[in-house]
């Protein structure tokens, strides 16, 4: 994983990284996680935070890499600058790499004025001359190191797509280090690959047209004894947002800490990021996460575009929301109730045994945890602070008014005296289908017109609250 300029993983990483661990848990192999940060721009403390917690938040667990270590340790790309170092001087001495001078606008020039329909570079410092290089130096220019691609066909099978091949006069000859000596993606992923033994690489799409190159790159590794095989590839469906365009680093849709703060459950979300672009069965949506290792084929991954869809992600989420105990809810939702200051934190004991009660009234209600704190928010605010969030009309106002005259009389305050009550006052007595009936009394005692059952909610809320509530609703 390369650290994220946003901060956010973008969620086609995470749906790459539970491919590859998937893969790997299935095939009883290695699982690696190694950060790729060379690119000192997006290498941020922060960005790199942000791909650990991520990590850990989606249980994905890792057997090699940053705080569980290796055999093939520092996973950081931007701890094994010398052994790059030293195998770029090993493809120097075997001339598998030269020197290139020039100017991206000399390039450019150049190809435009031979017409050739071919990007990239053109291959003009292959075999410079000592006198041509001595020129070069004398106007101060640095070298970029470039790869010498080879001539002919580069052919890979792909896990996903099949048979692939490239005849390398497209494929120009590629920068392995800038000017200034620092490695590029293209050299340190495939000199990685090598020294860590890695045996199959999952990634996007995207990168389908770098494979050839570190095809090539791979056969010269072998060459000077750096590496003994080439790993095999498979590249991943693009993951498509709205209007069938790529979802882009600035939708917001696209960003992984939005689920988790939107209070979406790890296992819901990975279940939804697994069908973009494979499926357990025709008929079945729903699964865990151990079910998709046992059936996980990379043969069987679909390698057309994935659209994401929000509902439906929403809608596996709350499958997964389901399957949870009561105290499992309680227990994830604790720190979205926290951190919007329902509950005291450390939790009271107050708090507590509210929690426990209420708990079971909206657990097969919440689709996402960040519910919780809408439907359980009325219980725990004081008088004082609390505010209606929907309207009470003036019909609603006569309701409110004789659910209150008819509750004043109860002798006890429980759930079953409470409904008996508002149903003979509000539906049998004044003719009222229960919508209408109740919404009111709804919003006076909630605030809102979606909330847990109400007459249980009022026995928790308790009599003296309660009827404060109601007659609040009437000034």
């Amino acid at each position: 994983m390369a650290p994220s300029p946003t901060g956010s993983p973008h969620v086609g990483l995470a749906r790459t990284a539970l491919y590859n661990w998937a893969f790997a848990r299935r095939h009883g192999g290695t699982f690696v996680f190694r950060i790729e940060d060379t690119d000192k721009e997006r290498n941020t403390t922060e960005s790199y935070d942000s791909l650990l917690d991520l990590m850990h938040w989606l249980g994905l667990t890792w057997d090699e890499g940053p705080e569980v270590g290796g055999p093939y340790a520092p996973y950081r790309q931007s701890e094994r600058s010398d052994l790059y170092a030293d195998v770029l001087a090993r493809l120097r001495e075997s001339r598998y790499t030269y020197d290139c001078y020039c100017t991206t606008d000399e390039v450019t020039a150049r190809r435009k004025a031979s017409g050739s329909k071919v990007m990239g570079y053109d291959g003009f410092c292959r075999e410079l001359s000592e006198e041509q290089v001595a020129a070069f130096r004398a106007e101060g220019r640095d070298p970029v190191v470039r790869f010498r691609m080879p001539d002919g066909e580069i052919a890979f099978d792909d896990l996903v797509r099949g048979e692939i091949s490239f005849q390398t006069e497209f494929v120009p000859d590629f920068a392995l280090a800038r000017a200034n000596g620092d490695p590029l993606y293209t050299l340190v992923a495939p000199v990685d690959d090598a020294l860590m033994e890695i045996t199959h690489v999952l990634r996007g799409e995207d990168l389908l047209s770098s494979t050839p190159r570190q095809v090539a790159l791979f056969d010269a590794l072998q060459a000077i004894g750096v590496a003994s095989f080439t790993p095999r590839f498979g590249h991943l469906p693009y993951v498509m947002g709205e209007g069938n365009k790529k979802l882009s680093k600035r939708d917001p849709e696209a960003h992984m800490e939005l689920y988790r703060d939107q209070g979406f459950l790890p296992e819901g979300l990975l279940n939804y990021l697994a069908l973009l672009g494979w499926s357990i069965a025709a008929d079945r949506d729903v699964f865990a996460l151990e079910e998709m290792v046992e059936a996980f084929d990379i043969k069987d991954v679909n390698p057309n575009p994935a659209r994401f869809d929000l509902k439906k992600a929403e809608a596996i989420n709350a499958a997964h929301m389901r399957m949870l105990s009561i105290e499992e809810i309680t227990h994830r939702a604790l720190p979205f109730l926290k951190r919007a200051g329902v509950v005291s934190d450390p939790v009271s004991d107050a708090d507590a045994r509210m929690l426990e009660l209420a708990m079971p009234l909206v657990g097969e209600r919440i689709n996402k945890l960040t519910e919780a704190v809408d439907m359980l928010g009325f219980l725990f605010v004081d008088e004082a602070s609390f505010a209606r969030t929907d309207e009470i009309d003036e019909s609603g106002r006569e309701v409110v008014q004789a659910s209150y005259d008819a509750l004043g009389a109860l002798p006890a305050w429980s759930t079953a005296a409470i409904e008996e009550s508002l149903r003979s006052t509000l539906v049998e007595g004044r003719g009222l289908k229960p919508r209408h009936a109740f919404g009111p009394v709804r919003i006076a005692i909630t605030g809102r017109k979606v909330s847990p059952p109400l007459f249980e909610s009022m026995e928790l809320l308790g009599r003296d609250r309660s009827m404060a509530r109601l007659r609040a609703s009437l000034s």
